[in-house]
């Protein structure tokens, strides 16, 4: 299957309200559709993924209507600034205001530290440094704000990585297989999507109720009953590559919720 789904009908909706179908199925599969747009949680009801970087400084936060899970935002810091600028208090009080405020968070992932090439040459550390201070992440987060839905993440490049991360939380007396959720990360950019698939496959083997951070919808296909979650912002994408639907008035779908539900509803009907 082609990584970009074909076009279908989209339609800009502005500031209208669409409610989703979450289409449920017995595997308890979760797909959170991304999206930089914080307005998003007032307009739908559908699991949403968002970035802190969206939603920090604003004065008000948005009322969800739906579930929605949390990124930390850290490839962006990690490539921007080769470290974490945001301390882990700040963070934590962060994500303690906005499921206050906001409501309907499901989860929150720790401040992880990605393992591809490009970020390890920008933090001049090493894949297990990284995983080091993923684990630390999770431990100083937990020890702040214990009451917070704090998702744990597993970081590395390959199989072996992955396993001896899981190995490392192990020996920190953090048992992933107990946690509601499980962050894999550093596959969003895999090529060799297959691979991210088998260790999807894996770690549910192992126990792990794993979320794919933007996991390809080619592994998708191949690995989504053995995953808890994932998401994706690749609709956007989509809709850069392909022309606005009759009924848009803006050049392109980039940013409409309307083509963003299609698109998610595509994907899903496709997880069969």
């Amino acid at each position: 299957m082609k990584d970009q789904l074909d076009l279908f009908p989209a339609h800009d909706i502005h500031d209208a309200v669409v409610d989703g179908d979450e289409r449920p199925d017995a595997s308890g599969f979760t797909f959170f559709l991304g999206t930089h747009h914080a307005s998003w949680l007032t307009r739908t009801d559908v699991p949403l993924f968002i970035s802190r970087r969206s939603l920090d400084g604003r004065t008000t936060l948005p009322r969800a209507r739906g579930s929605w899970a949390l990124d930390s935002g850290g490839f962006s810091e990690l490539s921007l600034h080769g470290r974490w600028t945001v301390e882990p208090r700040r963070y934590a009080e962060f994500v303690a205001r906005a499921a206050d405020e906001i409501g309907g968070l499901a989860w929150a992932a720790i401040q992880d530290w990605m393992c591809e090439e490009a970020i390890l040459q920008r933090t001049g550390r090493s894949v297990a440094q990284h995983q080091r201070a993923t684990i630390d992440s999770w431990l100083e987060l937990k020890s702040i704000a214990p009451e917070l839905p704090w998702a744990p993440v597993l970081q590395g490049w390959t199989r072996g990585d992955y396993l001896d991360h899981l190995y490392a939380y192990a020996r920190a007396g953090v048992d992933l297989t107990s946690a509601p959720v499980v962050g894999v990360g550093s596959v969003c950019r895999r090529q060799h999507t297959l691979r991210a698939a088998i260790l999807m496959n894996e770690l549910n083997d192992i126990g792990l109720n794993v979320h794919a951070f933007g996991f390809k919808t080619s592994g998708l296909t191949s690995a989504w009953q053995s995953l808890a979650s994932s998401d994706s912002l690749a609709w956007s994408l989509n809709a850069r590559k392909n022309p606005p639907h009759p009924d848009c008035d803006h050049a392109r779908c980039a940013n409409c919720l309307r083509y963003a539900l299609a698109w998610r509803d595509d994907l899903l009907a496709r997880l069969k």
